[in-house]
């Protein structure tokens, strides 16, 4: 595996795969890296000849208030987990490698940037497409790699990649859970052990209107309403939303088409996001 810093280095080190024609996958990370990144990795492997994984903390995605300055890292266990999972390169840019003096460019997504996570957050999705544009350049893979739980993300991102004609397979792999279905986040090392108990909430509100989904509910409201029934013990519901799967609108009654139910809710001081997707039959 190599560990590499600058975008030259990145091309010359996918120069002989690009040669021999090989695949390229790419799994573009934060770091931090637990099971659900691993996922991806394996996906990609799966898929591809050559995994390249991506670890920057990107600081355009991040607001004024949030957690940039405090968000975990651990670039040498990374490395070493990147290694395990027969990673190929790491490529570890700085900030000034991907934001050089004088950078102004930015890219303005559209309308899945608005709802959910966008209308909490202004400038993440700018900052999120934008970082993964650049990336996408400088790796330039055939398959990029991303992860169900961020759902709002892989829409953006997909858009992106089609509005610009980017020659770029976009997947999306399954939440990774704990044991006791939480969803995996590089945020969840800050949840104490109360705060990870009640944070379970989420997952049993979203998997409770699942299941009655799957009994055949189909009535939007009341999908929200029983997923809402459990979430009383987190701090504080920033957003409880069942979504068209391709629009991010709200979904209509009855269900018909595929959709998500969507959660942001503070454990703690902990902002934790979640979803499950609801698929009716045809």
């Amino acid at each position: 595996m190599q560990t590499i810093t600058t975008v030259a280095e990145v091309h010359h080190a996918l120069a002989e795969a690009r040669r021999a024609d090989k695949r390229v996958g790419f799994v573009p990370t934060m770091g931090y890296l637990h099971d659900g990144h691993l996922a991806l990795i394996e996906a990609s492997r799966a898929q591809c000849a050559v995994t390249v994984v991506s670890i920057f903390v990107n600081p355009t995605q991040f607001g004024p208030n949030e957690d940039l300055s405090t968000y975990p890292r651990d670039f040498q266990r990374d490395e070493k987990l990147c290694r395990d999972a027969g990673v190929a390169i790491v490529f570890a840019p700085g900030a000034k490698e991907v934001y050089p003096a004088q950078f102004e460019t930015f890219i303005e997504p559209g309308e899945l940037a608005k709802p959910l996570c966008g209308a909490f957050r202004p400038g993440h999705f700018r900052g999120v497409a934008t970082v993964v544009s650049k990336l996408f350049n400088m790796v330039q893979p055939d398959v990029a790699f991303f992860g169900q739980k961020d759902f709002q993300q892989c829409a953006v991102v997909r858009r992106m990649a089609i509005d610009l004609n980017m020659p770029i397979e976009i997947v999306t792999v399954p939440t990774v859970r704990e044991a006791d279905r939480l969803a995996m986040s590089s945020r969840n090392r800050y949840l104490s052990e109360e705060d990870r108990g009640r944070a379970l909430a989420i997952s049993r509100g979203l998997f409770a209107a699942a299941e009655e989904f799957r009994l055949g509910e189909r009535n939007v409201d009341k999908l929200i309403a029983i997923a809402k029934r459990h979430l009383e013990t987190v701090d504080r519901l920033q957003y409880l939303e069942l979504v068209d799967g391709d629009t991010l609108k709200p979904a209509a009654s009855p269900l018909r088409r595929p959709a998500a139910l969507c959660v942001a809710a503070y454990v703690g001081s902990t902002r934790l996001i979640d979803n499950v997707i609801l698929q009716p039959t045809p």
